[in-house]
């Protein structure tokens, strides 16, 4: 199942700048085991803010809640889902 994903991240301003760089370190090291697994097929940074849209590819709705719930930034993001599915008017047979 695909699904569209807007990830706003809002990190404390009192935040312990070293506790910060930890957090992104980690988040970038398994945004990228996700996508290199098919998991986080796409992720595009929203110019202007510390925001991204992502698609991501998983059985079901639970698996995504599951791995949006290990980022190690999720608990300071904002997270709008919704579910894709094939358009009839598409010309192309996927979306690699």
């Amino acid at each position: 199942m695909l699904f569209h994903v807007k990830m706003t991240v809002k990190l404390p301003a009192d935040m312990d700048p070293t506790r910060a760089a930890q957090l992104k370190a980690d988040e970038k090291e398994l945004a990228q085991r996700l996508q290199r697994e098919g998991t986080w097929r796409h992720l595009w940074r929203i110019a202007g803010h510390y925001a991204n849209y992502s698609v991501f590819d998983v059985p079901s709705v639970e698996a995504l809640h599951d791995t949006l719930l290990q980022l190690p930034l999720f608990p300071y993001m904002d997270i709008e889902v919704a579910g894709l599915c094939r358009h009839p008017s598409s010309i192309h047979a996927d979306d690699r």
